[in-house]
Protein backbone atom coordinates (compact mmCIF):
# COMPACT_ATOMS: atom_id res chain seq x y z
CA UNK A 1 0.00 0.00 0.00
CA UNK A 2 1.71 3.53 -0.86
CA UNK A 3 0.22 6.97 -0.51
CA UNK A 4 1.75 9.79 -2.55
CA UNK A 5 3.17 12.06 -0.55
CA UNK A 6 4.82 15.69 -1.59
CA UNK A 7 7.19 18.15 0.72
CA UNK A 8 5.90 21.46 -1.01
CA UNK A 9 8.45 25.31 0.99
CA UNK A 10 5.22 27.57 1.12
CA UNK A 11 5.69 31.10 0.72
CA UNK A 12 8.63 30.85 -0.75
CA UNK A 13 10.34 31.34 -3.67
CA UNK A 14 12.95 29.24 -4.20
CA UNK A 15 14.12 26.06 -2.60
CA UNK A 16 15.00 25.83 1.41
CA UNK A 17 12.85 29.13 2.11
CA UNK A 18 9.56 29.59 3.49
CA UNK A 19 7.47 26.90 5.77
CA UNK A 20 7.71 23.37 4.47
CA UNK A 21 4.68 21.21 4.55
CA UNK A 22 4.09 17.42 3.47
CA UNK A 23 0.84 16.63 1.88
CA UNK A 24 -0.54 13.25 1.72
CA UNK A 25 -3.14 12.21 -0.44
CA UNK A 26 -5.30 9.30 1.57
CA UNK A 27 -6.71 6.41 -0.02
CA UNK A 28 -9.22 5.62 2.99
CA UNK A 29 -9.78 7.46 5.80
CA UNK A 30 -7.19 7.20 9.10
CA UNK A 31 -7.85 8.05 12.86
CA UNK A 32 -5.83 10.89 14.56
CA UNK A 33 -3.81 8.84 16.12
CA UNK A 34 -2.75 7.18 12.84
CA UNK A 35 -2.07 10.98 11.04
CA UNK A 36 -0.30 11.88 13.98
CA UNK A 37 2.17 8.78 13.94
CA UNK A 38 3.17 9.29 10.17
CA UNK A 39 3.73 13.06 10.75
CA UNK A 40 5.81 12.63 13.89
CA UNK A 41 7.55 10.79 11.48
CA UNK A 42 7.83 13.33 8.79
CA UNK A 43 8.43 15.76 11.07
CA UNK A 44 7.54 19.09 9.25
CA UNK A 45 6.23 22.30 11.31
CA UNK A 46 2.85 20.46 9.95
CA UNK A 47 1.85 17.72 7.94
CA UNK A 48 -1.56 18.28 5.76
CA UNK A 49 -3.90 14.95 4.70
CA UNK A 50 -6.27 15.32 1.80
CA UNK A 51 -9.01 12.82 1.43
CA UNK A 52 -11.48 12.69 -1.60
CA UNK A 53 -14.81 12.59 0.40
CA UNK A 54 -17.78 12.20 -2.66
CA UNK A 55 -16.89 15.34 -4.11
CA UNK A 56 -15.59 17.20 -1.99
CA UNK A 57 -11.86 17.71 -0.68
CA UNK A 58 -11.15 17.31 3.00
CA UNK A 59 -8.22 18.46 5.03
CA UNK A 60 -6.43 18.03 8.05
CA UNK A 61 -3.10 19.62 9.43
CA UNK A 62 -0.90 17.53 12.14
CA UNK A 63 2.27 18.96 13.89
CA UNK A 64 4.57 16.11 14.67
CA UNK A 65 3.14 16.38 18.30
CA UNK A 66 -0.83 17.29 17.79
CA UNK A 67 -3.60 18.27 15.64
CA UNK A 68 -3.95 22.27 15.07
CA UNK A 69 -7.38 23.67 13.81
CA UNK A 70 -5.64 26.21 11.56
CA UNK A 71 -2.94 25.80 8.89
CA UNK A 72 -2.15 28.73 6.36
CA UNK A 73 1.17 27.11 5.02
CA UNK A 74 -0.04 23.90 4.95
CA UNK A 75 -3.15 24.51 3.58
CA UNK A 76 -1.15 26.85 0.47
CA UNK A 77 0.69 23.09 0.44
CA UNK A 78 -2.48 21.47 -0.35
CA UNK A 79 -3.64 23.59 -3.11
CA UNK A 80 -0.61 23.29 -4.97
CA UNK A 81 0.10 19.37 -4.55
CA UNK A 82 -3.84 19.40 -5.77
CA UNK A 83 -2.14 21.23 -8.95
CA UNK A 84 0.19 19.25 -9.05
CA UNK A 85 -1.43 16.13 -9.39
CA UNK A 86 -3.45 16.98 -11.92
CA UNK A 87 -6.93 17.37 -9.56
CA UNK A 88 -6.61 21.23 -10.10
CA UNK A 89 -5.63 23.15 -13.53
CA UNK A 90 -3.95 27.05 -13.38
CA UNK A 91 -7.15 29.51 -12.56
CA UNK A 92 -9.77 26.75 -11.17
CA UNK A 93 -10.56 26.63 -7.55
CA UNK A 94 -11.98 24.44 -4.62
CA UNK A 95 -13.37 24.55 -1.42
CA UNK A 96 -11.15 22.39 1.33
CA UNK A 97 -13.24 21.32 4.56
CA UNK A 98 -11.37 21.54 7.55
CA UNK A 99 -11.64 21.84 11.81
CA UNK A 100 -11.73 25.44 10.72
CA UNK A 101 -14.77 25.49 8.19
CA UNK A 102 -14.80 25.35 4.53
CA UNK A 103 -11.51 27.55 3.00
CA UNK A 104 -11.83 28.22 -0.57
CA UNK A 105 -8.80 28.26 -2.25
CA UNK A 106 -7.44 28.94 -6.14
CA UNK A 107 -4.74 28.43 -8.20
CA UNK A 108 -3.57 31.14 -9.99
CA UNK A 109 -3.72 31.43 -13.94
CA UNK A 110 -0.95 31.20 -16.13
CA UNK A 111 2.02 29.77 -17.04
CA UNK A 112 3.81 29.41 -13.58
CA UNK A 113 -0.12 28.74 -11.54
CA UNK A 114 1.47 25.84 -10.63
CA UNK A 115 3.56 27.72 -7.63
CA UNK A 116 1.63 30.43 -7.30
CA UNK A 117 -2.23 30.13 -5.40
CA UNK A 118 -4.70 32.01 -2.87
CA UNK A 119 -5.91 30.72 0.18
CA UNK A 120 -8.77 31.87 2.44
CA UNK A 121 -8.41 31.43 6.09
CA UNK A 122 -11.00 32.87 8.95
CA UNK A 123 -9.50 36.39 9.73
CA UNK A 124 -9.77 35.73 13.69
CA UNK A 125 -10.22 38.65 16.66
CA UNK A 126 -8.07 40.99 18.35
CA UNK A 127 -8.84 41.54 21.70
CA UNK A 128 -6.92 44.12 23.99
CA UNK A 129 -5.00 42.32 26.58
CA UNK A 130 -1.98 42.77 28.57
CA UNK A 131 0.81 40.54 28.26
CA UNK A 132 2.67 38.80 31.13
CA UNK A 133 5.00 41.17 32.99
CA UNK A 134 7.95 38.93 32.47
CA UNK A 135 7.84 38.68 28.56
CA UNK A 136 6.61 42.16 28.11
CA UNK A 137 10.11 42.73 29.67
CA UNK A 138 11.61 40.54 27.39
CA UNK A 139 10.65 41.73 24.43
CA UNK A 140 11.86 45.32 25.57
CA UNK A 141 15.05 43.78 26.51
CA UNK A 142 15.51 42.41 22.99
CA UNK A 143 14.07 44.86 20.61
CA UNK A 144 13.22 48.25 22.21
CA UNK A 145 9.56 50.01 22.88
CA UNK A 146 6.01 47.73 23.22
CA UNK A 147 3.46 49.90 21.59
CA UNK A 148 0.43 47.37 21.85
CA UNK A 149 -0.57 43.64 22.69
CA UNK A 150 -3.42 41.93 22.32
CA UNK A 151 -5.23 38.31 22.75
CA UNK A 152 -7.27 36.46 20.15
CA UNK A 153 -10.11 34.42 19.27
CA UNK A 154 -7.31 31.42 18.08
CA UNK A 155 -5.56 31.86 21.22
CA UNK A 156 -2.59 33.62 19.49
CA UNK A 157 -1.21 36.34 21.67
CA UNK A 158 -0.06 39.57 19.45
CA UNK A 159 2.89 41.94 20.39
CA UNK A 160 3.40 45.41 18.24
CA UNK A 161 7.06 46.49 18.84
CA UNK A 162 7.06 50.41 17.63
CA UNK A 163 7.50 51.28 14.10
CA UNK A 164 10.86 49.93 12.22
CA UNK A 165 12.08 48.07 15.12
CA UNK A 166 14.53 45.01 14.46
CA UNK A 167 13.12 41.54 14.99
CA UNK A 168 16.47 39.84 14.79
CA UNK A 169 16.60 39.68 18.14
CA UNK A 170 14.07 37.46 19.01
CA UNK A 171 16.22 34.24 17.83
CA UNK A 172 15.62 31.51 20.76
CA UNK A 173 12.22 33.62 22.38
CA UNK A 174 10.33 30.05 21.84
CA UNK A 175 12.38 28.08 24.32
CA UNK A 176 11.30 30.56 27.33
CA UNK A 177 8.18 31.40 26.84
CA UNK A 178 5.72 29.95 29.96
CA UNK A 179 2.13 30.43 30.57
CA UNK A 180 -0.76 30.97 27.59
CA UNK A 181 1.51 32.60 24.96
CA UNK A 182 3.03 29.32 24.78
CA UNK A 183 0.30 28.82 22.48
CA UNK A 184 1.14 30.96 19.67
CA UNK A 185 2.76 34.29 20.09
CA UNK A 186 3.06 37.05 17.09
CA UNK A 187 5.89 39.82 17.14
CA UNK A 188 5.09 42.19 14.59
CA UNK A 189 6.11 45.71 13.58
CA UNK A 190 5.84 48.08 10.51
CA UNK A 191 8.49 48.12 8.06
CA UNK A 192 7.64 51.75 6.62
CA UNK A 193 10.93 53.69 8.70
CA UNK A 194 13.14 50.42 8.33
CA UNK A 195 16.57 51.83 7.81
CA UNK A 196 18.55 50.56 4.81
CA UNK A 197 20.37 47.91 6.08
CA UNK A 198 17.47 46.21 7.62
CA UNK A 199 15.63 46.42 3.76
CA UNK A 200 13.56 43.56 3.04
CA UNK A 201 13.02 41.27 -0.05
CA UNK A 202 9.98 42.44 -2.06
CA UNK A 203 6.88 39.60 -2.41
CA UNK A 204 5.41 39.89 -6.06
CA UNK A 205 7.41 42.89 -6.53
CA UNK A 206 5.46 44.75 -3.55
CA UNK A 207 7.34 45.72 -0.62
CA UNK A 208 6.50 44.47 2.69
CA UNK A 209 4.79 46.82 4.82
CA UNK A 210 4.81 44.65 8.06
CA UNK A 211 6.97 41.38 9.03
CA UNK A 212 6.53 39.46 11.78
CA UNK A 213 7.78 36.52 13.91
CA UNK A 214 5.90 33.70 15.54
CA UNK A 215 6.55 31.32 17.71
CA UNK A 216 4.69 28.27 19.28
CA UNK A 217 6.21 25.99 21.40
CA UNK A 218 2.75 25.08 22.90
CA UNK A 219 2.18 22.87 19.65
CA UNK A 220 5.60 21.63 19.34
CA UNK A 221 6.86 24.39 17.46
CA UNK A 222 9.74 26.78 18.86
CA UNK A 223 9.16 29.25 15.76
CA UNK A 224 6.89 28.68 12.70
CA UNK A 225 9.32 30.21 9.42
CA UNK A 226 5.95 31.48 7.95
CA UNK A 227 2.70 31.14 9.36
CA UNK A 228 -0.73 31.92 7.63
CA UNK A 229 -2.68 31.81 10.04
CA UNK A 230 -0.77 34.27 12.14
CA UNK A 231 -0.80 36.66 8.74
CA UNK A 232 -4.37 36.02 8.30
CA UNK A 233 -4.97 37.06 12.04
CA UNK A 234 -3.23 40.07 11.73
CA UNK A 235 -3.93 41.29 8.21
CA UNK A 236 -7.28 43.64 9.14
CA UNK A 237 -5.17 45.75 11.75
CA UNK A 238 -2.54 45.87 8.90
CA UNK A 239 -5.26 46.91 6.12
CA UNK A 240 -7.10 49.32 8.38
CA UNK A 241 -3.71 51.01 9.35
CA UNK A 242 -2.55 51.23 5.53
CA UNK A 243 -6.52 52.24 4.64
CA UNK A 244 -5.18 50.48 1.24
CA UNK A 245 -7.01 47.52 -0.06
CA UNK A 246 -4.23 44.91 0.13
CA UNK A 247 -0.89 44.77 2.46
CA UNK A 248 2.45 42.60 2.36
CA UNK A 249 3.54 40.51 4.98
CA UNK A 250 7.11 39.39 5.64
CA UNK A 251 8.39 36.77 8.26
CA UNK A 252 11.94 37.05 8.73
CA UNK A 253 12.51 33.71 10.33
CA UNK A 254 15.74 31.60 9.76
CA UNK A 255 13.79 30.39 6.53
CA UNK A 256 11.94 33.67 5.57
CA UNK A 257 8.83 34.02 3.48
CA UNK A 258 5.94 36.38 2.49
CA UNK A 259 2.69 36.83 0.86
CA UNK A 260 -0.11 39.27 0.15
CA UNK A 261 -3.24 39.13 2.07
CA UNK A 262 -6.62 40.91 1.78
CA UNK A 263 -10.43 40.96 2.88
CA UNK A 264 -11.90 38.74 1.04
CA UNK A 265 -15.86 38.95 -0.15
CA UNK A 266 -16.70 36.13 2.29
CA UNK A 267 -15.28 37.62 5.57
CA UNK A 268 -12.36 35.88 5.62
CA UNK A 269 -8.51 37.20 4.51
CA UNK A 270 -6.89 35.82 1.08
CA UNK A 271 -3.46 35.56 1.02
CA UNK A 272 -1.64 35.28 -2.43
CA UNK A 273 1.70 33.32 -2.05
CA UNK A 274 4.13 30.96 -3.80
CA UNK A 275 5.62 27.26 -2.76
CA UNK A 276 8.57 25.42 -3.98
CA UNK A 277 7.89 21.89 -4.86
CA UNK A 278 11.12 20.28 -3.21
CA UNK A 279 10.18 16.62 -3.48
CA UNK A 280 7.98 13.58 -4.23
CA UNK A 281 7.50 10.45 -2.91
CA UNK A 282 5.36 8.02 -1.66
CA UNK A 283 4.63 6.40 1.63
CA UNK A 284 4.65 2.65 1.70
CA UNK A 285 2.93 0.48 4.71
CA UNK A 286 1.77 -2.75 4.78
CA UNK A 287 -1.80 -3.48 4.30
CA UNK A 288 -1.91 -4.28 8.24
CA UNK A 289 0.32 -1.11 9.33
CA UNK A 290 -2.33 1.54 9.90
CA UNK A 291 -6.24 1.29 10.39
CA UNK A 292 -9.61 2.46 9.04
CA UNK A 293 -11.96 1.40 11.57
CA UNK A 294 -15.59 3.44 11.78
CA UNK A 295 -13.57 5.96 13.97
CA UNK A 296 -11.36 7.68 11.55
CA UNK A 297 -14.14 7.45 9.14
CA UNK A 298 -16.53 9.45 11.47
CA UNK A 299 -13.51 12.06 12.29
CA UNK A 300 -13.01 12.99 8.76
CA UNK A 301 -16.87 13.43 8.26
CA UNK A 302 -17.35 15.56 10.94
CA UNK A 303 -15.39 18.30 8.86
CA UNK A 304 -18.60 18.44 6.55
CA UNK A 305 -21.16 17.78 8.87
CA UNK A 306 -23.64 20.81 9.15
Amino acid sequence: MSWPALLIEAFASGPCSGNGAAVVLLPQPLPAADLQAVAASLKQSETAFLLRHGDRWLLRWFTPSCEVQLCGHATLASLIALGHWGWLQPGQGAILHSRSGPLPVQLAPGAAAGAWGSIQLPAGRLLPAALASPLEQELQRRCGALVSSWSSSLDYWVALLADGLSLAALDGLGAILTGPERAGLVVMAATNSASSSDALPKVQGLTPDYQLRFFAPGLGIDEDPVTGSAHALVAPYWLERTGRDQVVGWQPSQRPGGLVGSAAASGMIQLLGSGHLLWEGKLYFQSGDYSCGDGGLGEWAALVSG
